[in-house]
């Protein structure tokens, strides 16, 4: 096993402070760190997502997601940051262990270890970050396929911050040159920022057509996420769809697609008009009128309880919500 060690060390120069025996007793580079049980166990588990909104975590969605995946193993995976998950999550209790996956280069995302420790999870976690990393490093890879495999296959619950969030929407900002704020966005909706993807990496049925944007309120996100949603109609998607989270925020769906807010701040369903914008193209403002109604909005209140609810197959509120429209006229944003 040492000699073993030592060649892998050898052959993955780059990474060596990351080498580590998994629950296995294989050996995975991509990991730095685990808490609990080293045994691996095998647990029931239903299908669940969690899309929380940055900053501090809500720790009743985590414990929402550990009753859906109760007793098993926990994997956090990210391409930067440290270990700071493990010692939270299993103090939450209801989990067997909670190892952190640091898979910061594609040559760890195609080492088959990485891939075959997130297959193991009876619960996956992306932190936030960068998710232009996320796309650069994981797509096309092992890693994806064991992301969807947790997700068609094991029907494991799978959720994530920030930018763990953004990446899990059907359609997501990739954020493949640099971010984008509203202003920007709203100037120009074909703006090279504008880096949408949509599908080909993580696959969520009940997201289909959907971006996510996080940070909602906190940084003013809502011109930019209109634009999202205008230059997917433009490039023909029929019902765009978004979903804003306010910090310190989680919408928690179920393998019903039934969504619950927890947390202190709010979350925000968008659907786009049946018509496309009147201006949306490249190097021109954004103009999406449509009498004042381009984009209905249900705000929806977090709480620790997650009482706020919302059917995403009937894109409706099943409970009391505040409701409007958002339109956009020559690059400035309006709430109706």
């Amino acid at each position: 096993m040492i000699l073993f060690k030592i060649a892998l060390l050898l052959f993955f120069p780059a990474h060596i402070d990351f080498v580590q025996t998994n629950i296995k007793g294989n050996t995975t580079p991509a990991s730095i760190g685990i808490v609990g049980d080293t045994s691996d166990v095998s647990v029931p588990t239903l299908n669940a997502y969690v899309l929380g909104g940055g900053s501090t975590d809500v720790k009743e969605a985590l414990q929402w997601m550990i009753e859906r995946a109760k007793g098993g193993d926990v994997v956090i995976i990210r391409a930067s940051g440290t270990t700071g998950y493990n010692d939270f999550i299993y103090g939450l209790g209801g989990v067997n262990s909670v190892e952190t996956l640091l898979i910061n280069s594609r040559e760890l995302a195609l080492h088959p270890s990485t891939a075959a420790r997130i297959r193991q999870a009876e619960l996956l976690f992306i932190a936030g970050g960068d998710q232009g990393n996320y796309v650069k490093f994981w797509q096309d890879t092992p890693v994806e396929d064991a992301i969807n495999y947790l997700i068609h296959v094991k029907q494991a619950p799978v959720g994530g911050t920030s930018a763990g969030c953004a990446v899990l929407g059907g359609v997501s900002f990739a954020a493949l040159n640099d971010g984008i704020n509203s202003v920007e966005a709203l100037t120009n909706p074909f703006d090279p920022k504008m880096t949408l993807l949509n599908g080909g990496f993580i696959d969520i049925p009940v997201l289909k057509n959907i971006i996510t944007d996080t940070h909602y309120s906190n940084r003013s996100r809502h011109g930019r996420h209109l634009a999202f949603l205008a230059h997917m109609k433009t490039d023909g998607i029929k019902k765009p769809k978004g979903i804003g989270v306010d910090e310190k925020t989680s919408v928690c769906i179920d393998e019903k697609g039934i969504a619950r807010v927890f947390g202190s701040q709010a979350a925000y369903f968008l659907l786009g008009d049946a018509r496309r914008p009147e201006t949306c193209e490249e190097g021109k403002k954004l103009t999406w009128n449509r009498k004042k109604r381009a984009v209905s909005v249900v705000k929806i209140a977090a709480t620790p309880e997650g009482a706020g609810m919302f059917d995403l197959n009937r894109w409706k509120p099943l409970t009391t919500g505040t409701s409007g429209y958002w339109f956009a006229e020559n690059g400035v944003l309006f709430e109706n």
